[in-house]
């Protein structure tokens, strides 16, 4: 370009986009460009961990020069400081002496030119860093942050005294609204699903709004988040002391479409045998094809009930799974407190009943919630505490 030619440019610039100033101004107020081009720059550093590189691909290497330029004024600095969740920011304050200058200084993009050379491929990014960059959709700040700040306290101290755990995401099934996950090292909670459905080949699809702990948000398409998830994404579980007795709350909540199979059940025994009788929470743990009532009507002659009659603590119907199956976990599970003890019948021939546990009822409830929404992975049983404790 002739001197004359720019010469002739800066003099026809009517809005003075061209004009170099000085940064000796106060702070200015950021307009949405500013903050969406910088947002880009915050989605970068969420995806890599890492600053954008000068002469990387094209993509990257545009961020890093606005963010370079974005540097040198202070002005920009301040106005952005609120949303640089990376301290990515060092206020500077280089004055404008050259068209190079307005060149760096693009930070909105406006003087950009990626497309260049349309047929040089060598700076394009792979097919998996553009998927990689696709799942994980743009955020912005959160304006009404202080409503939701106080859930990620109480949410990261329960997970640091074990009520919580976190465990690698493996299921669509465990989206769900107010629930918390971790992705990329951030600890989000979804707030709101809508227009959820399968599509024709079974895949989750909708919509969902999510606040992520470091004082952002984001609308994206579900797929979009569980395919983050499966990527490099966890579920934080369920407080074990008050999301459990939730679940067993909906336990038996079902619809015509279920199929009943059977009965959980946990019973105490009335034995006046001076080796039980004192033994305190001695509860037996059973399932039934039947009514409970039923089952246990001849406990008295049962060597499985200590030849003594029991008393129903609590059941719960079992649909559309096998009770047999959650029976076998909860002995598993409360097998450091299996009763031991031999037991004659009538006959004179001994058993060895294993179906009875000495575990308070709330930690037997407790640790069926567990089982139903998958966290009992992370935990066991202390039959010293009497008391379910991190693994």
């Amino acid at each position: 370009m002739k001197k004359e030619d720019l010469l002739r440019i800066i003099g026809e610039d009517e809005l003075g986009l061209l004009k170099a100033k000085s940064d000796n101004s106060s702070a200015i107020t950021a307009d949405q460009r500013l903050v969406d081009s910088f947002e880009e720059i915050n989605h970068f550093m969420q995806v890599h961990n890492r600053e954008p590189e000068i002469g990387k691909e094209i993509q990257e290497h545009r961020l890093a020069t606005r963010l370079q330029s974005i540097r040198k004024s202070k002005d920009k600095c301040e106005a952005l400081k609120e949303i640089d969740l990376s301290n990515l920011l060092d206020a500077g304050g280089d004055e404008v002496h050259s068209v190079n200058d307005i060149i760096l200084d693009d930070d909105l993009g406006i003087l950009s030119r990626e497309e260049e050379d349309l047929f040089d491929l060598k700076n394009i990014p792979q097919q998996k860093d553009r998927k990689s960059a696709d799942i994980i959709e743009r955020r912005k700040p959160c304006k009404n942050f202080s409503e939701y700040e106080e859930l990620f306290k109480k949410c990261q101290k329960e997970l640091a005294s074990g009520k919580r755990v976190i465990r690698k995401f493996s299921s669509e099934k465990e989206i769900q609204k107010n629930a918390y996950y971790v992705l990329n090292g951030i600890l989000l909670l979804i707030i709101k699903l809508e227009n959820l459905h399968n599509n024709e080949i079974g895949k989750l699809n909708g919509t969902q709004k999510c606040i992520f702990e470091n004082g952002t948000e984001s609308k994206m398409q579900v797929r979009s988040l569980v395919k983050a998830l499966f990527e490099n994404g966890y579920v934080v579980s369920e407080n074990i002391d008050t999301d459990g007795q939730a679940v067993l709350e909906n336990f038996s909540g079902v619809t015509e479409d279920d199929s009943k199979t059977g009965f959980i059940y946990v019973v105490r025994s009335l034995s006046r045998d001076p080796k039980i009788q004192p033994i305190e929470n001695l509860y037996k743990i059973g399932y039934s094809t039947i009514p409970v009532e039923e089952r246990i009507k001849d406990a008295h002659e049962d060597p499985s009930y200590l030849m003594a009659p029991v008393s129903i603590v609590t059941s719960f119907e079992c649909y559309n799974f096998n009770p047999q199956k959650l029976e076998q976990l909860l002995h598993n599970f409360f097998g450091s407190a299996c009763l031991n003890i031999d037991i004659f019948n009538g006959k004179g021939q001994r058993h060895s009943p294993r179906e009875w546990f000495i575990a308070p009822l709330n930690i037997i409830e407790r640790a069926i919630a567990l089982i139903l929404n998958g966290g009992i992975v992370s935990y066991k049983y202390d039959s010293d505490k009497q008391d379910i404790v991190l693994r």
